[in-house]
């Protein structure tokens, strides 16, 4: 919740110089934004799960997998960030930024698996072994895009398979290339 908060006093803070100081500035809350090369070293789900799957490692789900979010693909999220400073009328405003295309984390890492071709198993890690006893998730992160979808006329273009496949593809020529293990 520290890192929500930090999060939320950013924009507070942006917003009212905004309104106090008229520095133009805008809110982009990002929500799962994915892609190639990406690394799972600050908690990213789909670099941890198709690095454990083409490692034939455990693919650990925390929880009982039911926490459901959505994925959007770097490629789709840019021509938004581009445009954005563009439009005067976004000045002052915020806007999220995501895919609404939902899955259930037990069911992104089955899909991880199938897509390359895994022998992995998957394993649930309850919260309290992987986090600690205090430990609180949000059960659905989906993002209303309907603002910023109004404004530039954007949605995400990319499905969640285009997205995990260009991940698996991406890892698999990074890993040949380094003749190293999946990181």
């Amino acid at each position: 919740w520290g890192y929500a908060c930090s999060k939320l006093m950013d924009e507070f803070l942006a917003l009212s110089y905004w309104r106090e100081h008229a520095l133009p500035v805008f809110v982009v809350r990002f929500f799962n934004i994915v892609g190639p090369r990406q690394s799972d070293r600050y908690g990213m789900v789909i670099p941890r799960f198709v690095r454990q799957a083409l490692n034939d490692e455990p693919i650990t789900v925390y929880g009982d997998g039911s926490q459901s979010r959505c994925f959007c693909f770097v490629e789709d999220a840019i021509p938004a960030l581009l445009e954005l400073p563009k439009r005067p009328e976004a000045v002052g405003e915020v806007y999220n930024l995501g895919s609404t295309e939902e899955i259930r984390i037990l069911d992104l890492a089955h899909r991880v698996k199938w897509i390359a071709q895994s022998a992995s198993e998957i394993r649930c890690v309850s919260y309290p072994a992987a986090y600690s006893e205090q430990f609180e998730d949000i059960p659905r992160r989906v993002p209303c895009i309907d603002k910023i979808s109004a404004l530039l006329d954007w949605g995400p273009r990319t499905s969640l398979n285009g997205i995990l496949e260009r991940s698996v593809e991406s890892h698999r020529r990074l890993a040949s290339t380094t003749k190293l293990r999946v990181e």
